[in-house]
């Protein structure tokens, strides 16, 4: 167990689910969610995400384990922990024939709250959708149902918010456009936990990633510590003429030989530089041995190649 942090919104210990007939979805996950930040939580289908979310949320009992939100007891006090939390899932769910603004409104009272017309605009102009207040959703886009289900989401002033998949069969622009609608919910105050297949959503908008696969918790830091920590500088050298082996002299660096012996491979350092400090020593003892080449190509590890190879056990999560 690990001691809670001060502001902490959300404090999850030791969270388990187990579905009748034996399938695992959740293994004694520990997490805490800081007031104010944007946590994204990443993990392939099935990785257990959306259980999670459910059981935060009231709609799904665990197996094991402990929520507290809001310094109240999540089991205990349900109502008003459920009350302060608004969610946007997966699917989108509507009365495909009522009026936006009116769906929006039955929203913020199915949670007990007084009607307040001007806060409902307000909602619905944040989320760029006053000029579609009076159409019916079934006349709607997908993006812009999308938004309706955040205003949904929004009408009952939560101050924990879970986006499950926000911007799935959302376009390119759009979705861009709703990552400023998110940030702009965080500079208001709303703490927010969001699930995503897009990891550049997670490198562009959060503060802090977690990964999940197979119902265990690989990971959580912020991001700059991850790359930091799992980043890598990868190289590749176009040889002249090819080599039959790695030279004894580059035997200390981390390369292998690729296409026959005409590049030379390079995987090594951290998110902090060394890497590319280490490629321009490897050139440098390319020139000192005589070995002739003729182009470099560098890149450096993206969150999605460090999730990648966490969920398929490539490397090991960080201490």
């Amino acid at each position: 167990m690990f001691p809670r942090v001060e502001g902490t919104i959300l404090d999850i210990r030791g969270l388990a689910k187990t579905y009748k007939g034996g399938t695992t979805a959740l293994a004694g996950v520990d997490l805490q969610i800081r007031k104010g930040e944007i946590f994204a939580l990443l993990g392939p289908n099935g990785a257990g995400k959306t259980t999670l979310i459910g059981a935060v949320c009231g709609l799904l009992r665990p197996s094991g384990g402990t929520i507290e939100a809001f310094g109240l007891d999540a089991r205990r006090h349900w109502r008003e922990v459920r009350r302060r939390i608004g969610l946007v899932p997966q699917e989108l769910s509507f009365d495909m024939f009522a009026r936006v603004d009116h769906s929006v409104a039955y929203s913020r009272g199915m949670f007990g709250c007084a009607p307040d017309p001007a806060r409902i605009e307000q909602v619905l102009r944040s989320l760029s959708l006053w000029d579609k207040r009076k159409a019916k959703i079934r006349e709607l886009s997908g993006g812009m149902k999308r938004r309706v289900m955040i205003a949904k989401a929004l009408s009952h002033d939560p101050d924990l918010l879970f986006l499950d998949e926000p911007t799935a069969g959302v376009d390119v622009e759009l979705r861009r456009d709703m990552w400023r609608q998110i940030d702009a919910l965080r500079e208001a105050g709303t703490t927010i936990i969001l699930t995503t297949h897009y990891i550049e959503e997670a490198q562009a908008m959060a503060d802090r990633v977690g990964v999940i696969n197979k119902g265990q918790l690989l990971l959580v830091d912020e991001k700059a510590a991850i790359m930091a920590q799992l980043g890598r500088t990868e190289a590749r050298i176009a040889l002249t003429p090819p080599l039959p082996g790695v030279p004894a002299a580059l035997a200390g660096y981390p390369v292998t030989l690729e296409n026959g012996g005409r590049t030379l491979f390079y995987r090594g350092g951290d998110g902090t530089g060394a890497g590319k400090r280490e490629v321009a020593e490897l050139v440098k003892a390319l020139v000192g041995q005589g070995i002739g080449f003729e182009g470099i190509e560098t890149r450096e590890s993206s969150l999605e190649d460090i999730f990648v190879d966490l969920v398929e056990n490539r490397v090991g999560a960080p201490a």
